[in-house]
């Protein structure tokens, strides 16, 4: 009996892979129509500590509030000047205010629900006030599929970030490629002060993600290359290597790359199919994202750009940290240089 039961267990332990297997080659969706997965356990961190610009930072329990309730309202809102950020809007406790690059300003639309409304919480219109500078006229509300009455700014949906748990903090900056502190006129703050600064680039076109390494931008390819060092491996449409990391995972699909981690390695544009050369198109895919952004996978392995390439052809992420591999064109990791 105790034989039969092991026998049993083994078999379920089998189908348990091969579900989880399937899940991740099987459907249709996503960018382009390359296989669209849904990650299990999409909000448990792998980080480990990671937290230097190459790995995880911690792994905060996502339902945090920095404000005390996720659906507390803003009360009189700030204007606050945030390290590395620059000028944003904090609620009347002092938690950074962010905006979200797939949703809509005009007309306003949020398109951050269920787990990724947990994550970053939407801030309830009722009750939000103007202070010194503000107008009062940007302000505004839109009404969520889920009920809440969401504050919009400028138009753009407004949200705190979970994992931000001190008044002035704002880890949320940047997450995904996708998130940004608000400024009081609803642009991202962190172009607002690089317009300030006279900085290069100033801020790009509303909704439309800028890049230096060539990040999350809607649409993009997926070729091989040859390398003189690594063989064949894969790089975006621009020429650009892609990087799996071993603090991921594939089986079942969890994010070990998060907050700070996302500073350095930016999560690849989902391949439409009709770009794809050089892999066999089943191991092309796309994931979601804790925060709601859509990246690229291959052979259910999440991919990335270094932003420590500064050109294409470059792999200068290789190996790093013993963590981060160039990727083959049989959808593998490149083994680190002897």
């Amino acid at each position: 009996m105790g034989k039969k039961r092991r026998v049993t267990a083994a078999a379920g332990s089998v189908m348990t892979v091969l579900l989880l297997a399937a899940g991740c080659g099987a459907g249709s969706g996503g960018s382009g129509g390359v296989t669209a997965v849904r990650p299990a356990g999409a909000e448990q961190a792998l980080g480990d500590g990671y937290d230097s610009g190459y790995g995880s930072a911690d792994s905060a329990d996502p339902a945090a509030d920095p404000a005390g309730e996720a659906s507390a309202s803003a009360g009189r809102l700030a204007v606050r000047e945030i390290v590395g950020v620059g000028s944003a809007v904090t609620d009347s406790a002092g938690a950074t205010l962010y905006r979200f690059d797939k949703d809509t300003a005009q007309p306003p639309r949020s398109n951050c629900a269920a787990d990724c409304a947990t994550l970053w919480p939407p801030v309830p219109a009722n009750d939000a006030q103007a202070a010194a500078g503000i107008d009062a006229g940007l302000l505004g509300a839109v009404d969520r599929a889920d009920g809440v009455r969401q504050l919009t700014l400028g138009g753009w949906p407004v949200y705190r970030y979970a994992k931000d748990t001190r008044a002035g903090e704002a880890k949320g900056e940047g997450v995904g490629g996708t998130w940004h502190a608000v400024a009081a006129d609803g642009k991202k703050a962190a172009d607002k002060a690089k317009e300030k600064a006279g900085g290069a680039g100033g801020e790009e076109a509303e909704g439309e993600q800028a890049d230096g390494a060539g990040g999350n931008a809607e649409g993009g390819g997926l070729s091989a290359a040859d390398d003189a060092k690594l063989g064949k491996i894969l790089v975006n449409s621009e020429g650009r290597t892609l990087y799996r990391f071993d603090k991921d995972s594939a089986w079942p699909m969890k994010f070990g790359c998060l907050d700070a981690c996302l500073n350095t390695w930016k999560p690849a544009t989902p391949a439409e199919k009709d770009k794809v050369s050089g892999i066999p198109a089943g191991l092309v895919g796309s994931v979601k994202r804790p925060d709601g952004s859509e990246q690229m996978t291959i052979d259910c392995w999440p991919v990335y750009l270094f932003t420590g390439d500064t050109a294409p052809g470059q792999t200068n992420g290789h190996g790093k940290q013993g963590l981060w591999f160039a990727v083959d064109d049989a959808g593998k990791k490149v083994p680190a240089a002897g």
